[in-house]
């Protein structure tokens, strides 16, 4: 295995997110794929292996989105299993990373663990779990136990959950024999060990995608990658200072967690002809329907009589605080703070109730010029070492990073910031991790302390 030293200093790279409810993805053009269909998933993680993508990863519903008491059907409604995809996918492609989110709060450790080291196995050494928490009692519903974990234990039964995991996957020894794991995780206890060989990485690679306080100490302590919502320079920047400086504290060198911002990229031939692809964009991302049911999730109330053409509505909400059936982006809002606060807003700038959803929508940020100034600002991205990658959202599946690997990619290469090939077989290779934590004691090729994260 590769050592992390052997990394050309100030290189990214990409991955790709498919998303799961978003409207960010266009599905309204004709050239839009399913998110149902296999076609869509194989043909955007072949066009991401050819661009030398890192890795491609999955989010995951647990129950579908619901809208004033309907389901949500703008967006995506329904797909197939994470893991079940991947494991497709692992078929027809060769080197890229599949990455699977899965919940801690939902899913058995010991049956978890041997799923993604299945995948593991199967792939190659190409698994990566991207670790989520869940605690609203509206998701738990899907599984009979809902909100039985509270908010500030989220955290706590996550690490217990992992710590798990990494017990499976070290528990199986051919020279010692296979070792019982068990724990007791606080709500229920598991007993069980590890059914497969330990893969050519070892362990699946550990993803973590929290922004809170206790995600980034959560991250700093456990993943190898943090996924975040800090794409703009120096927001980014900021991000990446506090999270080594968090690693570090957590007993780990400052570069043991690889930073991954989900980011948009519109790009095109000149910066005047990707900014007006942007506005294209914008505006089919965001429909009439689609502007009315944003504001909807805060009035709690059906806003179809009103134009999306027109001003915000000036009735107030019919909900102290917004829920969380559309997801964590727009639940524990207080509704009449917010409405206000978006009227203000939309009065002082003379926009619309679309216009106004699509500015808000922007804010997410995005990274929008013609191929060349993009590729100069990567640059500077990969020399000041603000990330380690991005993790692209394309915004029309599956055709959305078409342009990226046909034409960014090779600029970004031509300029010594982008891998001209994989550097290895498995993810952990790919991104130039050291070994998985528990296994470092054993790993004379890497860092030889061991880490207590119990």
């Amino acid at each position: 295995m590769s050592r992390p030293d052997e990394n050309p200093s100030g290189q990214i790279q990409f991955g790709v997110f498919f998303q799961g409810v978003n409207f960010s993805t266009i599905w309204t053009e004709p050239e839009s794929g399913s998110q149902t269909d296999f076609e869509s998933f194989r043909r955007l993680a072949q066009t991401a292996e050819r661009g030398l993508f890192a890795a491609f990863f999955l989010g995951e519903g647990l129950r579908l989105r619901e809208h004033l008491g309907r389901l949500h059907d703008l967006d995506v409604v329904g797909r197939p299993d994470a893991l079940t995809q991947l494991a497709a996918l692992a078929a027809v492609t060769d080197r890229i990373g599949l990455v699977a989110t899965q919940n801690t709060t939902y899913n058995d450790p010991v049956d978890l663990a041997h799923r993604l080291q299945s995948l593991d196995v199967l792939s190659g050494g190409r698994a990566a779990w991207n670790v989520v928490t869940t605690d609203n009692a509206w998701t738990g519903e899907n599984f009979r136990r809902g909100g039985y974990l509270d908010h500030a234990d989220r955290y706590v039964h996550a690490q217990r959950v992992v710590d798990t995991a990494r017990a499976v996957w070290d528990s199986w020894d051919v020279e010692e024999g296979i070792r019982p794991v068990e724990r007791d995780l606080g709500h229920y206890s598991v007993r069980g060990s590890a059914r497969l060989p330990r893969g050519p990485q070892e362990h699946p690679v550990l993803f973590q995608a929290g922004d809170s306080d206790e995600g980034r100490d959560f991250a700093a302590r456990s993943a190898d990658v943090i996924f975040s919502a800090h794409g703009g320079f120096e927001d980014a920047r900021a991000f990446a200072a506090d999270i080594r400086r968090r690693v570090v504290a957590a007993g780990r060198p400052d570069d043991d967690v690889k930073i991954f911002p989900g980011q948009q990229f519109v790009l095109a031939e000149t910066d005047a002809e990707a900014a007006e692809k942007a506005r294209w964009v914008a505006e089919h991302q965001v429909t009439p329907a689609t502007a009315l049911a944003f504001l909807e999730n805060v009035w709690g109330t059906s806003l179809q009589d009103y134009d999306p053409d027109g001003p915000l509505p000036d009735i107030d909400p019919v909900v102290e605080v917004t829920g969380s059936t559309r997801g964590t982006a727009f639940a524990g809002q207080k509704a009449r703070d917010t409405a206000a606060a978006w009227r203000a807003q939309a009065s002082e700038k003379g926009l619309s109730i679309r216009e106004f959803v699509i500015e808000a929508s922007r804010r997410q940020g995005g990274i929008v010029g013609g191929y060349q100034t993009v590729a100069d600002l990567l640059v500077r991205y990969a020399q000041e070492r603000v990330v380690d990658g991005f993790n692209i959202v394309p915004w029309l599946i599956p055709s959305g990073i078409d342009d990226i690997v046909n034409h960014l990619v090779p600029e970004l290469q031509e300029r010594g910031v982008y891998p001209t090939e994989y550097r290895g077989r498995t993810l952990r290779e790919h991104l130039g991790l050291r070994a998985p934590l528990t296994r470092r004691a054993l790993a004379p090729d890497a860092v030889s302390r061991s880490f207590d994260l119990v």
